[in-house]
């Protein structure tokens, strides 16, 4: 993690670029880890959701700009999924 804090980093061109998405998410100092299989995009690409192997879990429901933390509690998350 750059700075301690953790951030969700969003590209729309392969990876040339990225754009750093930070408000809600905890700052300096962040233990946090999210695997790929914690964060989970719905079809419309507006809802978002993170979970951390330290058993917190956020959402987003403009694309990643702005984050909620739903729950600081729960155990270590490896998957998560939207329910169809």
């Amino acid at each position: 993690m750059v700075g301690g804090k953790l951030v969700i980093t969003e590209t729309r061109d392969g990876g040339t670029s990225f754009r750093i998405h930070d408000r809600g998410l905890p700052q300096e100092p962040s233990y946090d880890l999210i695997y790929r299989h914690a964060l989970v995009i719905d079809t419309s690409g507006d809802r978002l959701a993170i979970g951390s192997t330290t058993g917190n879990l956020w959402a987003s429901g403009n694309g990643g700009q702005d984050w909620t933390l739903l729950s600081a509690h729960l155990p270590p998350i490896a998957a998560l999924a939207f329910a169809p």
